[in-house]
């Protein structure tokens, strides 16, 4: 009779890793946050060289910026609105264009069109000639002094971050990043911008007068010696990259509820409007307000060295996020009710009925 060998069984190997070799999420985050910081450091400091004082202003920019979406600036002439956005430009290395908007600007002068090409054997062809639109950073300058005709030509460029000519659909490069500039609506020869417009901003800051320290120092920098100059610190590609950084930083259930009664409550007939809301609202803030507050939000997290979310940092950017957002009936602009004021009220009552 044959004597069967005893069967050996390897013993299992564990399915475990080691502690040494586990993925850390908390060193990764410290890294990103670390990374994120010290770019938008970078950039912040290098603003700072050319524009005097405007420290929140500066920082409301780079929160567009990084968080993907479009920033209106709002103020009168002569404040450094353009310049604030020729910096930002100066400090990226990337593409960078400028449209002057006025009355007679048309359409086809941002998007481009189709021009009569002779190739080297002289037959001819239609060739689409690329406008402004065409780059990286895109400066709208006085936006509101051209007709809503050829505002609207940005409309899909900021939303689609593509333009369409012929049935053609061209991809523009990222990060596409529109700063616009406006004059108050007060002054002579500006028009509106369509509602549909206003929604593709992320965020409307309003440009104030400087004060008189940071007057002087603007006078000392223009007009003696050499005027300094923004370089460029960080590369477009870097710039993608510390966007989607912000992307992954995750919000907590309670405070994207927070966010979403503050946008509903910005509508006249729902149950979080306010008495203001009521009485002198017409149409409230769509979801790209809400979408605008939590990147934004999530900014401001990153900032502060920290991988969630708080309300304090939604109450932070709410207002610029949606004061272009709440568009007043008759008796608001009668009134000239101030938009700020009124989501001013609606955070209060929100975190009032969340406590």
């Amino acid at each position: 009779m044959a004597i069967t060998a005893p069967l050996m069984i390897a013993p299992k190997e564990s399915t475990k890793s080691t502690k040494g070799h586990m993925p850390d999420p908390t060193a990764k985050f410290k890294r990103d946050a670390t990374k994120f910081a010290a770019g938008f450091d970078k950039i912040h400091k290098e603003i700072s060289k050319v524009i005097v004082g405007q420290d929140r202003l500066i920082e409301d920019v780079l929160t567009g910026l990084f968080s993907g979406g479009h920033v209106l600036l709002e103020g009168v002439p002569g404040i450094g609105k353009t310049v604030l956005v020729n910096t930002l430009a100066n400090t990226i290395a990337s593409k960078f264009s400028r449209i002057q908007f006025t009355p007679d600007l048309m359409p086809s002068d941002i998007i481009g069109t189709r021009v009569v090409h002779e190739d080297t054997t002289g037959r001819k062809h239609f060739k689409f000639q690329p406008g402004p639109v065409f780059t990286q950073v895109l400066l709208a300058d006085e936006i509101n002094r051209a007709t809503p005709k050829t505002q609207s030509a940005l409309l899909e460029a900021m939303q689609e971050k593509s333009v369409t000519v012929y049935g053609e659909q061209h991809i523009l490069k990222p990060p596409f990043f529109v700063m616009a500039t406006q004059n108050p609506l007060e002054m002579e020869g500006t028009y509106p911008l369509p509602e549909a417009q206003m929604d593709r901003f992320q965020f409307k800051l309003l440009v104030s007068f400087p004060s008189l320290k940071d007057l002087i120092e603007v006078a000392r920098r223009t007009t003696a010696g050499k005027e300094t100059k923004a370089s460029a610190v960080i590369k477009s590609t870097e710039v993608v990259k510390l966007q989607q950084i912000v992307r992954a930083i995750p919000i907590a259930e309670h405070v994207e509820e927070f966010a979403a009664k503050v946008v509903i409550a910005s509508h006249p007939d729902s149950e979080f409007a306010t008495p203001m809301v009521k009485k002198y609202v017409k149409y409230g803030a769509s979801p790209r307000g809400l979408q605008g507050m939590i990147l934004g939000s999530k900014v401001r997290a990153l900032l502060d060295g920290r991988f969630n979310v708080s309300i304090d940092d939604l109450r932070s950017v709410a207002i610029p996020s949606l004061r272009h957002r709440v568009l007043l009936n008759f008796e608001g602009e009668a009134e000239e009710t101030p938009t700020d004021e009124i989501v001013g009220e609606i955070l209060d009552s929100i975190s009032t009925n969340a406590s």
